[in-house]
């Protein structure tokens, strides 16, 4: 199987947008900038970055050089601060053999203090309640999470718990009047100019330039990802930096929209245009792309030595640069370059990739994505473990075909397939009349209405029905079984956001109905998901084989419901399908507005 993480091997030819980059941070006279890399989820933006980072620092001249994952920081600290601090720590770690410099980036760092304190004057009543607030909640998060459980009757609460969020409650207090006397008499655009001038010196004293990339701002809630890039404004036109920014442009868009209330197309993309002086997108992948990519994929996973893996994904990306004038590098002069001519397990796998490049690069529901192409692969590979531990012979290129159906056919669609598998004893008939029309559409009777009522559902199953191995006459009901046991939470749910499925995959893990962090989700769930989330949600519940205790999920679906008429409905008839009501779930929800309407 294959890491769902960014690499720094190209292996979709992103070398030219990477130098492309390069070429525009290191030309005389072009800093300070800021470069956007936009692209969808999936599509490459992480990889593009790390390829970015390996050519910097391959650089005669010598940069300085900070990741920052917006993600990574979000509802622990002030996403303003946060950037701010870990620039100003980064310039401090340079500076540590250089005494008077080191005075002057201790200073940076104590004004970033002073920013994070003005933050926290407004929540001065909370903490002088004795409420941890900012980064500190959730330090405690664990006992407050307890004590809220005991008040609901599912937890018992300890005398350390109730010490813990004591203690916890006197740091944020501590640290608050710390960062309160530190503050100078000032206000924060005097701050604000201080700040720039004071990082200007430093930075012209160590001599190098700053190239600052984020990375994940398109993951963050819109406060979070707007908050992110006001604070790179506080950097724009100064000297010697550089900002390298990673997100989907247009949920970018949707954040600047949602932050600031009644914004028009307009100023939403004028807002965009301030802050990303130099957009450059992540190319979209066409069908030798995706290709090159199943091949490498294929190789990367078997004992292929890394000099020969490094060789082939040359091969591959100079095929790749020359696409315009010359026609695909064959399968067969791929395996040959690697020695594995006469290996059938290879020969299989290649002439796989062959036959399915095609319909992943254009299918509307994959797009050459490539995290999406990772994911199905890994599907697959799992089914086909699972199916050799339990002693089920089942080709891979069938688990393959089967796979794809659910991905881009979607929910309804595969469900009826599946019906009919189980209905005729695994060897549909359907297949005599779909595989052996000529027609480019779907047509006859007898096809689900799933299949016909949507024209791009319908052109998609007609260039699937023609992909080999032909199904006809073969029996799926292992294919089914497997399909049953394996398919990943959310990851078909046809029309789901990236946001939707993060949102899914949140609700999905909480177990207290005072989560914070469903609560957020929440708050950014769009009314066209909710009941695409609820649905994912039950779909996970009704796969927990042991209901004595409150499985997690089921707090994050009761919190939906409360959000979602719809999405309780689609709980309610959950809940009366059940056996039996354990009393967890009785004292859960006899209070539940959305519940009672309907007993």
């Amino acid at each position: 199987m294959w890491p769902d993480k960014e690499s720094d091997k190209d292996y979709l030819n992103f070398g030219e947008v990477s130098s492309l980059t390069v070429d525009i941070l290191t030309a005389p006279d072009m800093l300070p900038v800021s470069v956007g890399i936009f692209g969808n989820w999936g599509a490459g933006k992480s990889s593009l970055l790390r390829l970015i980072e390996r050519e910097i620092e391959n650089q005669e001249k010598k940069y300085m050089v900070i990741n920052f994952d917006a993600w990574l920081y979000q509802g622990y600290d002030d996403a303003r601060v946060s950037l701010l601090e870990v620039i100003a720590r980064k310039l401090d770690t340079t500076a540590k053999d250089n005494e008077p410099l080191l005075q002057k980036t201790k200073n940076l760092l104590s004004r970033v203090n002073a920013f994070r304190a003005i933050g926290l004057l407004a929540e001065g009543v909370a903490l002088a309640h004795g409420v941890p607030t900012g980064g500190l909640i959730y330090k405690g998060v664990g006992s407050i999470e307890k004590v809220l459980g005991s008040f609901q009757g599912k937890d018992s609460i300890s005398k350390k718990d109730f010490q813990d969020l004591q203690k916890t409650a006197k740091e944020g207090m501590e640290t608050f009047n710390g960062l309160i006397k530190k503050v100078p008499p000032t206000t924060p655009p005097q701050q604000i100019d201080a700040f720039r001038k004071e990082y200007g010196e430093i930075l012209k004293e160590i001599g190098k330039p700053l190239i600052v990339i984020i990375d994940n701002l398109d993951r963050c809630l819109p406060a979070n990802a707007i908050h992110t890039l006001e604070a790179i404004r506080l950097f724009l036109f100064l000297p010697n930096t550089a900002f390298i920014i990673a997100a989907d442009e247009e949920m970018i868009r949707e954040a600047v929209a949602d932050y600031f209330k009644g914004a028009s197309d307009r100023h939403q993309i004028d807002y965009i245009d301030k802050l990303i002086q130099v957009p450059i997108r992540v190319p979209r992948t066409g069908i030798r792309e995706i290709r090159s990519y199943l091949f490498m994929l294929f190789a990367s996973a078997s004992d292929i030595q890394k000099d020969m893996l490094e060789k082939l994904r040359s091969k591959l990306e100079e095929s790749l640069q020359k696409s315009w004038q010359e026609a695909p590098i064959e399968k067969e002069a791929v395996l040959a370059l690697i020695g594995k001519s006469e290996d059938a397990d290879f020969i299989k796998k290649f002439e796989l990739a062959d036959r399915i490049a095609p319909i992943l690069a254009t299918s509307p529901f994959i797009q050459g994505n490539p995290r999406i192409v990772k994911r199905l692969l890994n599907v697959v590979k799992m089914r086909k473990k699972v199916a050799d531990r339990r002693g089920i012979s089942l080709d891979e290129s069938i688990i393959t075909k089967l796979v794809i159906f659910e991905r881009c056919a979607g929910a309804d669609a595969t469900a009826d397939l599946y019906r009919l598998i189980d209905a005729e004893a695994g060897k549909p008939k359907i297949f005599d009349l779909i595989e052996d029309d000529s027609s480019n559409v779907l047509s006859g009777d007898g096809l689900p209405e799933s299949w016909t009522k949507n024209k791009t559902t319908s052109a998609f199953i007609k260039k699937w029905s023609q992909l080999e191995p032909s199904l006809n006459n073969v029996d799926l009901r292992a294919a089914v079984y497997l399909s049953r046991e394996t398919m990943p939470i959310g990851a078909y749910i046809v029309g789901l956001s990236p946001q939707g499925r993060e949102i899914l995959t949140t609700l999905i893990s909480i177990s207290n109905l005072s989560s914070p962090a469903a609560q957020g989700a929440l708050k950014q769930l769009a009314l066209e998901e909710q009941v695409l989330v609820m649905e994912g949600i039950v779909n996970y519940l009704r796969q927990i084989p042991d209901w004595a205790n409150q499985p997690k999920g089921f707090a994050g679906a009761v919190l939906l419901a409360r959000h979602s008429d719809v999405g309780a409905e689609i709980l309610r008839r959950f809940i009366n399908q059940l056996p039996s009501q354990h009393p967890w779930m009785r004292a859960m929800i006899k209070e539940e507005n959305w519940y009672r309407k309907e007993t």
